[in-house]
């Protein structure tokens, strides 16, 4: 059996646009992408910290350095430019993996530039998965 852990997060990110008529997903600065630990065309949880929204989305990369939060497609109905965000991927683990593991949590500033990147000490207090017994 595995858990469902949250593998990165970048938090307070501000939409920088949102664009109707593109094809769904959301682009992301490639910096923040790697400090967050994001992959292209990975699900991405998306929470808008100012109306409560929450909806999943896929990855695509935007250029380093440019600060690109984009929301696209149906995404661009659910959060407008300037809004915060925090945008999380999730990942599964077995028992082995949920002890030790360590999520990364990217902290931006107004433009989207990474102002920390921590890696959660925190792990799950224990994991005891369910035995699967054999008949």
């Amino acid at each position: 059996m595995q858990v469902t852990l949250m593998k990165g997060k970048i938090h307070c990110a501000s939409v920088t646009q949102a664009d109707l008529h593109y094809d769904g997903s959301v682009s992301i600065d490639r910096a923040l992408m790697e400090a967050a630990g994001f992959l292209i065309n990975e699900r991405v949880e998306i929470y808008n910290i100012e109306t409560g929204a929450r909806f999943a989305t896929y990855v695509i990369e935007a250029p380093r350095g440019s600060g690109t939060i984009d929301l696209n497609g149906a995404a661009a109905r659910l959060a407008m430019p300037g809004e915060k965000v925090i945008i999380v991927a999730y990942a599964l683990f077995d028992k082995a993996e949920a002890e030790t593991f360590r999520p990364r949590v990217v902290l931006v500033d107004r433009d989207n530039r990474v102002l920390s990147l921590e890696v959660s000490q925190q792990r799950p207090a224990s994991v005891d998965l369910p035995a699967v017994h054999s008949s």
